[in-house]
């Protein structure tokens, strides 16, 4: 695939077609790699990207029971002293 660079401002720019930027889901922000003899673009992947999606999913089910006790055998008898 060829683009063409374009003049923006004091600077010049490389438009990704929305075809990419889609695939790829590039929206704000892109890191750049030098390599040999070509750069490589990839896209900026937030640490939570997808979480609230991922919660409410979880949220949805049911099955929403405690796989710990609240509060553990030997702790209760330290409470009711």
């Amino acid at each position: 695939m060829r683009a063409n660079i374009i003049k923006i401002g004091n600077s010049k720019g490389l438009i990704l077609p929305i075809t990419i930027l889609n695939k790829y889901q590039i929206t704000n922000e892109v890191n750049i790699k030098l390599a040999d003899e070509y750069l490589i673009i990839e896209p900026v992947n937030k640490p939570r990207n997808g979480w609230d999606e991922q919660f409410s999913k979880a949220n949805s089910k049911d099955d929403n029971e405690l796989l710990i006790p609240d509060i553990f055998e030997d702790e209760e008898q330290m409470l009711w002293r």
